[in-house]
């Protein structure tokens, strides 16, 4: 039986968005979501009507928008029961100052840039790496998921290593043959340096690597997330510059220790450029 909103307590569209906080076009956008639906539309004009009770649901939604969080995100929200749905909130809370941080980091660097006062921030050392061969796996990623890549890379690469009785001959390193940002999804080689014979598996192969001199700074755990690691590239980069030096391949990260028991200020990683004379 239709509802005849005149009879009972229903609020029309425009009034309700008064109350609610929720433009006309947010009400209409989430009606078709799924996200707040009308209590009652006109059979014959379409109009749509809201109950009193919608309210609440209405303004909790119009704050978490305010918060910048995705439509997406508010409907699994809305589908938790109401005990865990502040948990959810904080949550993703976290994750927007997590990214904020990251942001304050980049911007930190640009304004560096603007003002021409990129440093050697790291000591640069010096080092001849010998001919080699590479067992090794290249995919294309985006950085916050490089962390993943790299560690599902090379438990694969240890694993098959191990299963053809071949030793690894070096430390494990990724080599960047891309830019990899939180919107490029970069190539990134992850290779384990081996002795004797082994064959190429799934999505790996294996390659030789001319011997080379590189040039590379040294780093600690904590300094190896994103965006903090870009300062070593920075020193390395403007090391190669004062001293005439040009890169001559794609730089690495060089994983030189096994993480477990690893301090954040404990030294973890190399980053390495690979050059020669000017």
């Amino acid at each position: 039986m239709p509802v005849d909103p005149t009879a009972t307590e229903l609020m029309s569209i425009g009034r309700f968005s008064r109350a609610s906080r929720l433009s006309l076009k947010a009400l209409r956008l989430y009606a078709e979501l799924g996200l707040l639906t009308p209590a009652h539309v006109d059979e014959r004009s379409g109009y749509r009507y809201y109950a009193p009770a919608q309210l609440e649901h209405a303004r909790l939604v119009s704050a978490l928008r305010q918060l910048e969080m995705p439509l997406a995100r508010i409907t699994e929200l809305l589908a938790l029961p109401e005990g865990e749905r502040a948990r959810a909130v904080e949550e993703y809370w976290r994750g927007v100052e997590d990214e904020v941080g990251v942001k304050r980091q980049l911007l930190t660097g640009v304004l560096r840039r603007l003002r021409n006062e990129v440093e050697i921030m790291h000591e640069v050392k010096t080092r001849v790496v010998p001919e080699r061969k590479l067992l090794s796996i290249e995919e294309r990623t985006l950085a916050d998921e490089l962390p993943n890549v790299i560690q599902r890379s090379m438990d694969a690469l240890i694993a098959h290593a191990r299963e053809a009785g071949v030793e690894q001959a070096g430390p494990m390193l990724v080599v960047f043959h891309g830019i990899v940002s939180l919107d490029a999804d970069g190539p990134v080689e992850v290779c384990m340096p081996v002795a004797g014979a082994v064959e190429p598996f799934g999505n790996a192969r294996v390659r030789l690597e001319p011997a080379y001199e590189e040039a590379y700074a040294r780093i600690t755990v904590r300094e190896v997330e994103y965006p903090a690691i870009l300062r070593a590239y920075e020193s390395v980069e403007a090391w190669l510059e004062r001293n005439g030096k040009r890169c001559i391949a794609p730089p690495r990260e060089v994983y030189f220790t096994d993480w477990d028991g690893l301090g954040p200020d404990d030294q973890a990683c190399d980053v390495a450029f690979p050059f020669a004379s000017a």
